[in-house]
């Protein structure tokens, strides 16, 4: 006898806790939980397009973002301009081996690896190269929501300037706008994922693959 309970028939509002039936929607449609109205599920338009030109436009922007530089300051008569990569030359060069390791991490490894997995993900979806290991990927992917600090790098790029500004002459380069793109390409490669309709798609796709196993 089979005691397994098949959870994915229904959902849990992430609010209340209420328990309801897994409604079938279409693309565009969302449920909202009759207790507190937060939304339960919702069907994103063309969600597996969407997310594999933004992961790629990410990738393409990477190396701008990385190598060029993001500003120049005037201090003295003397022009200075650092990249990304600069500053991290630069904290390991002071000694700051800690720092420079954090933001190479979470500032550089984390964004590409997070876009490099999206494009995966959608690539697969797209061409229908749906495989097992997939499934397993997909779990990892969904943790690095928790560690992508590309906005907060973003926020101390514009705190510095605000600082800045007053003593130096401060220009914006290239490197900024890249890095700025980038880091939206980075957000939206994630938002633009229907998580809920790839855990459906992965579970029918190696459930059947299952039976199919399980009669031959």
């Amino acid at each position: 006898m089979n005691n397994k309970i098949n959870t994915s028939l229904f959902v849990a509002c992430q609010q209340c806790d209420a328990l309801y039936d897994k409604p079938h929607l279409k693309q565009g449609q969302l449920a909202k939980c009759n207790r507190c109205g937060s939304t339960l599920i919702e069907r994103k338009v063309d969600s597996i397009e969407r997310s594999f030109n933004w992961s790629l436009a990410g990738l393409m922007l990477m190396l701008p973002a990385i190598m060029l530089p993001i500003m120049g300051v005037t201090l003295a008569g003397q022009f200075h301009q650092a990249s990304l990569f600069d500053c991290i030359l630069v904290l390991i060069d002071r000694g700051f081996f800690m720092i420079a390791s954090l933001v190479f991490l979470f500032a550089i490894a984390v964004p590409i690896v997070r876009l490099a997995g999206a494009l995966y993900i959608s690539y697969s979806f797209k061409f229908n190269k749906l495989r097992p290991s997939l499934l397993n990927f997909f779990r990892a992917y969904h943790h690095l929501d928790n560690w992508a600090m590309l906005n907060v790098f973003m926020l101390g790029i514009v705190v510095s300037m605000y600082k800045l500004i007053d003593d130096t002459e401060l220009s914006v380069n290239l490197g900024l706008l890249a890095f700025i793109f980038w880091l939206i390409c980075s957000t939206m490669s994630a938002v633009a994922l229907d998580q809920d309709y790839i855990w459906d798609k992965l579970e029918k796709a190696f459930a059947k693959a299952e039976v199919q196993d399980e009669n031959s």
